[in-house]
């Protein structure tokens, strides 16, 4: 799902799902901004599958664990890419 539909669900006590987000907000962070594409972190496959602890048979989009979306493995180039999403939020001092 889309980091923005992500970062908008809501506890049933009308609290921020998230806990870092919900941590910020207490202490009166707002929304900044939504960054789909944050961190790329890339490696070849063989890396990928010692820090997932998974095979990847084949080219493709998985999910592993701990990852906030998939990671994208291309074996004709050796290579996994993953892009991690984030919420910018601002604290007024």
């Amino acid at each position: 799902m889309p980091i923005e539909q992500y970062a908008a669900w809501r506890r049933p006590d009308g609290l921020l799902f998230d806990p870092w987000m919900r941590v910020h907000k207490r202490i009166g962070a707002t929304v900044l901004k939504h960054e789909p594409l944050s961190l790329e972190i890339t490696g070849t496959v063989a890396e990928w599958q010692d820090w997932a602890d998974l095979t990847f048979p084949e080219s493709g989009d998985y999910w592993f664990p701990g990852g906030l979306t998939t990671v994208r493995i291309d074996r004709e180039e050796d290579r996994g890419s993953y892009w991690e999403p984030n919420v910018w939020m601002r604290h007024d001092l």
